[in-house]
């Protein structure tokens, strides 16, 4: 436990380098999360070199918005994660017309689509986002995690936790749907 709370500090220290400036840190900040998020990357794009793309735009996203990390409202990683999804979707949405599916409006009220820039009422949705998914089971959580902040599709998700996919996306629709009632009722 102590090595976690360690990195995770480690990581909010390198933030805040990098938000007064500090070359050095964003060169630790990188050397510390890169590999993790070019392998979320990975996930989402599935391709080599439009993964190294994103991950390259993420980090100079990261350099510029790095003053608006919050500690108080996200864990390090779970924003730099959230960076990189979304610089992944919005590879993914460049390359093709996105398709409608039963799921997308209901994901962009859930996760939105704002820059990290965006202003307190962009904050404030994280935060209630988050206390919704402590309303979630352990599993309900990690299966939505995987999948939104992950990348991993139904039959990955299935595959990994060695679960029929019927299952997957039934326990996915019970999640989205609590998630729902959550954000929209405050239950």
């Amino acid at each position: 436990m102590q090595d976690a709370t360690q990195r995770q500090q480690y990581l909010i220290d390198q933030l805040n380098g990098c938000a007064q400036g500090d070359r050095l840190a964003f060169e630790r900040l990188y050397r510390a999360s890169s590999a993790h998020l070019y392998a979320q990357l990975m996930r989402i794009v599935r391709d080599e070199g439009a993964a190294q793309d994103c991950l390259q735009h993420v980090f100079i996203n990261i350099w510029r918005v790095a003053s608006q990390y919050d500690a108080t409202r996200a864990k390090p990683m779970t924003w730099l994660s959230t960076l990189t999804r979304n610089a992944g979707i919005d590879w993914l949405r460049r390359q093709k017309p996105q398709d409608a599916t039963t799921d997308e409006p209901l994901l962009a009220t859930l996760l939105g689509t704002e820059d990290p820039e965006g202003d307190s009422i962009s904050h404030q949705k994280n935060d209630r986002l988050n206390d919704c998914l402590d309303t979630l089971s352990l599993q309900q959580r990690q299966l939505m995690e995987m999948a939104y902040f992950q990348g991993l599709t139904h039959s990955e998700l299935a595959h990994s936790l060695s679960q029929p996919l019927g299952s997957v996306k039934s326990w996915i629709r019970r999640g989205l749907e609590r998630l729902k009632t959550c954000l929209t009722n405050g239950i």
